[in-house]
């Protein structure tokens, strides 16, 4: 079993995601995981990487897919013994003039980012070694969606007693709602994104709580970001960072050193600690 340590970084082959591969490969000590549901466009990645000098590995990760998030798990447990740093970056949008009934875009994209993310750290969060950092990758999107719910599910989504399944059954219910055309009534924003970013930020604090009681003094810390608005292929154009710029608040909270105790639970951009 290998004592190097490992960093994971989920939907990587492209975008912030590989900026972020990029900068780890940099900075952090031991071997950098690039994933990716399609491997040839993963092993495409990694030597357009291995071009800069760098030298990224491989493994497939659809996180769509339970077994593949499985076979991922083991392949760390066997060959690592754990995980020390974990960034859930892999996520979707539609585009804003996407004519796809907004109930089937609201199922597919939670689908993903939210339930997707949920399954990766349901197997991969117990791997995680002391002093682990996890970075599940939000958007300020989740702050501006979660000023356009009802005051009734702006008190859920900040209780900070809230439970997983109490988040379930909500991101459920939003889906069904939007099925029924009542979404609105019911008080939900009109972003399925935005309410897929509300469930990982949300995710996160309950996350962080359960690692503060369930495993003191072993240093781990998870926050959720918002890396910006980012030139990429979902955000298009025209927005005003980088791919690198945008994986710079992500990379900060992955290499938070091994004196630090926070932020922990937070939602994090621009490396500044945001109310929720």
């Amino acid at each position: 079993m290998s004592e190097v340590p490992v960093a994971v970084v989920t939907g990587s082959n492209k975008g912030i995601g590989l900026a972020i591969v990029r900068a780890l490969c940099k900075q952090f000590p031991g071997d950098v995981y690039l994933t990716s549901r399609d491997p040839g466009r993963g092993q495409a990645a990694v030597e357009l990487l291995r071009q800069e000098g760098l030298r990224p590995l491989f493994h497939q990760l659809d996180i769509d897919d339970p077994r593949s998030i499985r076979a991922l798990r083991d392949f760390l447990q066997e060959k690592y013994g754990g995980l020390n740093v974990l960034v859930n970056n892999a996520g979707i949008a539609f585009k804003v003039q996407d004519t796809t009934p907004f109930a089937v875009q609201a199922e597919v994209t939670l689908k993903t980012n939210f339930f997707g993310t949920m399954n990766v750290c349901t197997e991969l969060l117990p791997l995680m070694k002391p002093y682990g950092r996890v970075v599940n990758v939000s958007s300020m999107v989740s702050s501006s969606a979660l000023g356009g719910c009802s005051q009734e599910l702006q008190q859920k989504f900040r209780s900070d007693a809230i439970t997983e399944e109490e988040l379930v059954q909500l991101m459920t219910k939003f889906v069904e709602d939007t099925k029924k055309g009542v979404h609105q009534k019911e008080g939900w924003p009109n972003t399925a994104y935005g309410v897929s970013k509300i469930g990982v930020t949300v995710l996160s604090r309950i996350q962080a709580r359960q690692l503060r009681e369930r495993r003191p003094g072993e240093h781990i810390l998870l926050n959720a970001c918002c890396p910006g608005w980012v030139r990429t292929d979902m955000a298009g154009p025209k927005a005003t960072k980088s791919p690198d710029e945008g994986a710079e608040t992500p990379v900060y909270l992955a290499l938070l050193p091994s004196s630090a105790d926070a932020p922990h639970g937070q939602f994090v951009s621009n490396k500044t600690v945001r109310a929720w």
